[in-house]
């Protein structure tokens, strides 16, 4: 071979060696490089979660219900006897005074009842006169000696015998006089009829609604109110005032107080009933009437949370909390109540603790957690 070719392949073998050992310390870099990766341990990445900062603050508490117009003072009246009505001069919608005569019951029994009792009188008034001229008598007649002591005292039991027994036909008397008088019914107040339960010549027995009245004067607003409207006691001692408004015309509105609370809630609603008494009610709204009832007032200082950052802790309402370090922590708080899309807590939180508000579902106690950009911190 010619010196230039022995040249040429020296100078070959050697670029093949320095891109052979180019090669290799690439690849004990690279597998260096692998096995620190896999020897640094793995450390989770911080959730992203959303946050607000608590900052109570009173709350304008706007509630709204359902009721509708009833009289403060409505009557149902009947009769204290059995009988057959024979007249009903009251009709539904008819304005009474008080003692007029609304109804009336047959009433010759009763009229004969009357006329048998004053009979009786008369008989026991005639025989307490013999027994007194008798008790006189015998009374000369003992003082001159002519009779004894025991016929006296048998005279003197008559005349006590004989006005006791005036003052029970007086009394029976008092009664009969009473019965005729019940077979007419009577208005107890002025007022308006509002229901009638019997028609003339219907038998009608003790106690049964004949005619029912109401003072149109005084009237109720009455609205069944669910339980959790009395879960706190801002209200106690100075009722709220209500603003009460006709469905129909929402313009015709006046305003009045609670004066009366159910204490035992209905059996098949559970809600209670509340009674608030109108100021002025106008004419309009008249008993029966569908009205809305709202009270506004303001509450204690209280924190505002969407629905979504409350959790459950072991049964009860929790938060989650994003401490000074970024961990999340759970703590118990007071619901004051749920609303459609927000929830309202009135203890448990502090101003300034950073609540959780999306996100809550992934959290762990004690995990380290990021608050997403924009949002309370």
């Amino acid at each position: 071979m010619s010196a230039a070719f022995h040249s040429r392949l020296k100078r070959g073998l050697v670029g093949v060696s320095i891109a052979a050992l180019a090669c290799a310390a690439a690849v004990t870099w690279y597998a260096a490089k692998g096995e620190a990766a896999s020897a640094k341990p793995d450390v989770p990445e911080a959730k992203l979660v959303k946050a607000v900062t608590v900052k109570p603050a009173p709350q304008a508490d706007s509630r709204l219900a359902i009721g509708e117009i009833r009289p403060q003072r409505e009557s149902d009246l009947g009769f204290r006897l059995s009988g057959k009505l024979v007249q009903r001069t009251a009709a539904v919608g008819q304005m009474v005074r008080k003692g007029e005569v609304l109804a009336r019951i047959e009433d010759q029994d009763y009229r004969n009842r009357l006329r048998s009792a004053q009979a009786d009188v008369a008989a026991a008034q005639a025989v307490l006169v013999e027994a007194s001229a008798a008790e006189v008598r015998l009374g000369a007649l003992l003082a001159k000696g002519f009779t004894t002591r025991a016929s006296y005292d048998a005279t003197l039991k008559n005349l006590r015998s004989a006005q006791a027994k005036l003052d029970s036909a007086k009394i029976g008397l008092e009664m009969a006089r009473d019965q005729l008088a019940y077979t007419e019914l009577h208005a107890d107040f002025d007022g308006v009829v509002t229901a009638t339960g019997a028609e003339e010549g219907q038998l009608v027995n003790v106690g049964q609604m004949v005619v029912r009245i109401a003072d149109p004067q005084a009237r109720d607003a009455v609205f069944s109110i669910a339980e959790a409207a009395f879960s706190d006691g801002r209200r106690a001692g100075h009722p709220p005032e209500i603003m009460v408004s006709l469905l129909s015309n929402p313009a015709i509105s006046t305003s009045g107080v609670i004066r009366e609370v159910s204490p035992v809630a209905d059996a098949a609603t559970r809600t209670f009933q509340v009674k608030v008494s109108l100021r002025n009610a106008p004419d309009e709204m008249r008993f029966g009437s569908s009205v809305a009832g709202r009270v506004n007032e303001s509450s204690a200082p209280v924190v505002v949370l969407p629905g979504s950052a409350l959790f459950d802790k072991d049964g009860k309402p929790a938060v989650w909390i994003v401490s000074a370090s970024s961990a999340v922590e759970l703590k118990p708080v007071v619901i004051d109540r749920y609303e459609t899309e927000r929830v309202i807590v009135s203890g448990g939180l502090a101003e300034g603790d950073v609540v959780v508000t999306a996100g809550i579902n992934r959290l762990r106690e004690h995990e380290k957690v990021r608050v997403a950009a924009g949002e309370s911190r």
